[in-house]
């Protein structure tokens, strides 16, 4: 005996429905989602936190291939999330950046050096002028969150043990008439914290 299906596009989006879609997109190389201009469907539940753990109704998303699914579909628009595939739009909640730079390597040194940076879902990502780093402070306790620009406004939270790495590899320059100190990486110097802050 069969059930009465209610037709697919009725259908309350799902993660499953997103990843079906998603899949079939992404057989043709990385998602343009920037082109993709679906009907907004509503918001998921689905959260990313702060660690870069991808929940969906409240439970933590154990497949790591799908959770890299999704995060090829991310969009951000304004100061909204969305995973995006060619026939729906749905929101998820990010509560910081919807990735996490877990590593980096570092290539050359001095004003030649290059910093890779890797997240938790495998980008892999040179700073430089066009993936900028930088490094928002908390205004009551002067904490540093450092972030690296990934794609198309979708940045990753530098997480502490690399950030300690990258201090490591700090210099001083001048920035603006003021000395700065901060990170070099594809011919670019990334401001961290002002020098006189320092001492």
């Amino acid at each position: 005996m069969t059930n009465p299906k209610e037709p697919e596009k009725t259908a309350k989006p799902s993660a499953d429905s997103i990843a079906q879609s998603a899949s079939k997109a992404a057989k043709k190389g990385p998602p343009p989602v920037h082109l993709w201009n679906p009907p907004f469907c509503g918001d998921l539940d689905m959260r990313i936190a702060r660690d870069g753990t991808w929940f969906y109704l409240g439970t933590p998303i154990g497949r790591k291939p799908l959770v890299k699914l999704f995060s090829s579909i991310i969009r951000k628009d304004g100061d909204d999330y969305f995973l995006v595939t060619p026939v729906e739009k749905v929101g998820i909640t990010v509560e910081d950046a919807p990735f996490v730079a877990i590593d980096f390597d570092v290539t050359n040194s001095g004003p030649d050096q290059t910093l890779t940076f890797t997240t938790q879902v495998e980008d892999v990502v040179t700073a430089g002028p066009d993936n900028p780093i930088r490094v928002e402070r908390d205004p009551e306790t002067g904490e540093p969150s450092p972030y690296i620009l990934v794609r198309a406004n979708l940045e990753a939270l530098i997480d502490r043990k690399s950030f300690y790495r990258l201090v490591d590899l700090g210099t001083h320059e001048e920035v603006e008439g003021k000395s700065w100190f901060g990170v070099r990486s594809g011919g670019q110097f990334f401001p961290i914290i002002p020098s006189e802050e320092l001492d």
